[in-house]
């Protein structure tokens, strides 16, 4: 055995790195075994949307207690994209885009569903700047696809 400056010896320390490397790695992983879902962990239904050259197309999501709505919209003249949850036989309150006009982008809704299970359905429809709806679908956690 090798007496280090400090007094102690190479044993005991050699001992105590081990011991200390162990525990990190123990709580590694721990730590990494826990990861957050993501949300290619949840259902997906594709949407498509479209009203003369408008559009909205994109994804719903469907979280524990919520739905994420992320697509690509296309304003010709001015609209909004809009969403709404059904929970049983009640319908949320619905959110809204800004008003787009004449432009093309990204955008999502999310929509709160804070009960066991989450959302039975959302709907999804374009809307005038009065917020008359033009053409919209329904989307079902249950299907890939939007009707």
């Amino acid at each position: 055995m090798v007496k280090l400056k400090d007094g102690s010896t190479a044993k005991s320390r050699t001992r105590k790195v081990a011991a200390v490397a162990a525990a990190v790695a123990v709580v590694a992983g721990v730590v990494t075994s826990a990861a957050p879902a993501t949300a290619a962990d949840y259902p997906t239904s594709s949407f498509a949307i479209s009203y003369g050259a408008s559009y909205y197309n994109g994804t719903v999501t469907w979280y524990d207690r919520s739905v994420g709505v992320t697509g690509t919209l296309k304003a010709v003249g001015c609209l909004r994209a809009n969403a709404a949850v059904w929970v049983g036989g009640t319908r949320l309150d619905p959110e809204r885009t800004s008003l787009w006009c004449d432009r093309t982008g990204t955008t999502g809704l999310s929509l709160g569903a804070n009960v066991a299970g989450g959302a039975d359905r959302v709907d999804i429809w374009l809307a005038d700047s009065s917020g008359d709806p033009l053409a919209g679908v329904t989307c079902y956690p249950t299907s890939s696809f939007c009707l």
